[in-house]
């Protein structure tokens, strides 16, 4: 069972969740993740998948553009076509406990996704996401290609990076998804900044080290 549902997540949930999105994808473009109508954000309302619409500025979406597809891609909600990155966001929610995902171009994270193969372990804020951050290879945006190559680079992981493409991420909210890719392109921001210090070579973590700062990651925050 997905973990929305586990929350308790219906169809009758649909505007709030869909008012989550449409905030959460301003919040995109407002903290330069993105440029235009490029990314895109999901969140699960029970079997119905909210979606942002293709080609459609996040600032002119209101309560009545609600776009909702179920998880074969049917669209069952709405008269916006959803995002030509479907085929990605169905796959992610299909194969995991996903309720929210975030797509975005994000600058650091993009360059960093031309360079390596796998996100080089600059912090420890990678055990957030499971590990070390792979980059899942090219395949044209919108196919089912790109969302076969980003399930193998999510394998064991709730982020990858898409090469030559950008970023995505998932969460059991909209807020985790939000800051794990938040927390992707900082790390890429990081380990372009320091590796482009002329004779110096930056200083990376052992998959050891990174381990330990994942067990104590676990207990990090409030509790009770």
């Amino acid at each position: 069972m997905k973990a929305f549902e586990r929350a308790g997540g219906t169809r009758d949930d649909i505007p709030r969740v869909w008012a989550q999105v449409v905030a959460t994808a301003r919040r995109t473009t407002a903290e330069g993740l993105v440029v235009g109508t490029s990314g895109n954000v999901s969140a699960r309302a029970g079997d119905v998948v909210l979606v942002t619409p293709t080609g459609v500025p996040y600032d002119r979406l209101g309560p009545g553009d609600a776009v909702g597809v179920d998880l074969d891609g049917r669209q069952v909600l709405g008269d916006l076509a959803p995002t030509s990155e479907l085929p990605m966001h169905l796959a992610v929610y299909r194969a995991t406990d996903a309720a929210a995902i975030v797509h975005t171009h994000a600058v650091h994270a993009t360059a960093v996704s031309t360079l390596v193969t796998e996100v080089p372990l600059i912090h420890y804020m990678a055990a957030a996401l499971g590990g070390p951050v792979r980059v899942a290879p090219y395949a044209l945006y919108g196919t089912e290609e790109l969302a076969a190559h980003m399930l193998r680079a999510l394998d064991g992981r709730t982020g990858c990076l898409l090469q030559n493409h950008g970023t995505l991420t998932y969460g059991a909210t909209l807020d985790q998804a939000y800051d794990r890719t938040a927390q992707l392109e900082w790390m890429c921001r990081v380990w372009l900044t320091a590796a482009a210090v002329p004779g110096r070579t930056p200083s990376l973590l052992s998959p050891e080290r990174l381990e330990e700062a994942a067990g104590k990651l676990r207990g990090y925050g409030q509790r009770g």
